[in-house]
């Protein structure tokens, strides 16, 4: 077991891949800019 071995979280490491003794790391959802403007508010109507 060392770094030629494909199996081995090692070897996976020196091989630069991924499988089941060395998952992939899941990408955090990147937070979105606010590209939509806000749409103009109304003004309330006034009760008399």
């Amino acid at each position: 077991m060392g770094k030629g071995d494909k199996k081995s979280k090692r070897g996976k490491i020196h091989i630069g891949t991924s499988g089941v003794s060395r998952p992939r790391k899941k990408k955090k959802p990147a937070k979105k800019a606010a590209t939509k403007e806000a749409a103009p508010k109304k003004a309330a109507k006034k009760a008399k």
